[in-house]
């Protein structure tokens, strides 16, 4: 009998796999969702702190939904792409209402839900339902390009396209959730992005990059592009040892997170703008963030005086004011924690 392609990877999985990550114990559909929306874009042993913190405080569905989602974002600083949170916050109030609490357990009902979408809720369905679904995250992404040797970028509509075929043809009837696993195991652990453990590869017999010797070919690489570059000043009020701190708008960048003033100004004119007096300026090291469709460098300046002026006292359901060494708890973009950073180290 011919041993298939998932009959290979199922056993390196058994022999090989990984069977202990934390959503891999006591398995609910909302504890593989949680895990699956924070690694994308974030690598495992990253995701393991923060996931433990965030089913600690957020234990089910009914507990995330119920939270603001200020307390949501708190607990995802640091984490990045924070539309994921938002989404998370959004998706599980959406299951309160039109599922009374209780996972979707269709394909589409799933998809549906903001923040995920077919490969995700493949994974989750596979991994907690036993369902038969073929997922096409990253590595399972990078599997298949190198084993059938699928040139052109994954982005591309006609690859992926392709990709999902493969994807969906191996994906075996039996045994789903472990095969689901092991690929997203298998990219990570052996097909690896660079240097790939080829010899400890189950697939290495029929793999077509392997047989050329191209395996850094596949899967292609985005198209470069320059990215533009944009300059912004964060002010900082540090009043009486409290931070001043504005919350975003929903959507859009850093949306919902609470960060310093923005503009085009410098320290002394908004000094003067919040009618300060016997105040002192420190500029800090400024820095560059990256995001992915532009870079963004910032620099920071503090403005440093005794007592919180008399016109800013009262806060706002936006503008709040923060305790210098204490705990925030709200969330905060990763420039907001460096600048933070850099003020506890100077005073």
């Amino acid at each position: 009998m011919t041993v298939t392609f998932a009959n290979k990877v199922l056993a390196w999985y058994d022999r090989h796999g990984r069977k202990h990550l934390p959503w891999q114990q006591n398995t609910t559909p909302y504890r593989v969702w949680i895990s699956e929306i924070m690694l994308q874009q974030t690598q495992v042993t990253t995701v393991i702190p923060y996931y433990e913190r965030f089913m600690q405080r957020f234990a089910d569905i009914q507990t995330l939904a119920a939270a603001p989602v200020d307390d949501v974002l708190h607990h995802w600083t640091g984490l990045g792409y924070y539309a994921r949170a938002r989404n998370l916050h959004k998706a599980a109030k959406q299951i309160m209402t039109q599922y009374n609490g209780e996972f979707p357990q269709s394909l589409d009902e799933v998809t549906s839900l903001p923040g995920i979408g077919r490969s995700t809720a493949g994974a989750i369905l596979s991994l907690a339902c036993g369902q038969r679904h073929a997922i096409l995250d990253g590595n399972v992404k990078r599997v298949l390009a190198r084993y059938y040797a699928i040139s052109g970028w994954p982005g591309q509509k006609a690859v992926e396209s392709t990709l999902w075929d493969y994807a969906a043809a191996n994906t075996p009837d039996q045994r789903c959730h472990h095969y689901t696993q092991a690929m997203m195991d298998l990219g990570a652990m052996v097909c690896t992005r660079s240097k790939p453990d080829c010899d400890a590869c189950p697939l290495q017999e029929g793999c077509l990059a392997y047989a050329q010797g191209r395996q850094s070919e596949f899967p292609g690489k985005k198209p470069k592009k320059i990215l533009p570059v944009k300059q912004v000043n964060m002010i900082v009020i540090l009043a009486a040892g409290q931070l001043y701190l504005i919350q975003r708008p929903p959507t859009g960048l850093w949306g919902g997170l609470y960060g310093f003033i923005e503009t085009e100004n410098n320290a002394t004119a908004i000094a003067q703008q919040w009618q300060l007096t016997g105040y002192t300026v420190q500029t800090l090291e400024a820095f560059r963030h990256t995001f992915s469709h532009f870079h963004l460098d910032i620099s920071p300046q503090v403005i440093i005086t005794d007592r919180i002026p008399a016109s800013q006292v009262e806060e706002s359901r936006t503008a709040k004011w923060f305790h210098l060494y204490e705990p925030i708890e709200v969330g905060l973009a990763a420039p907001t924690t460096k600048i933070i950073d850099q003020i506890q180290r100077m005073l």
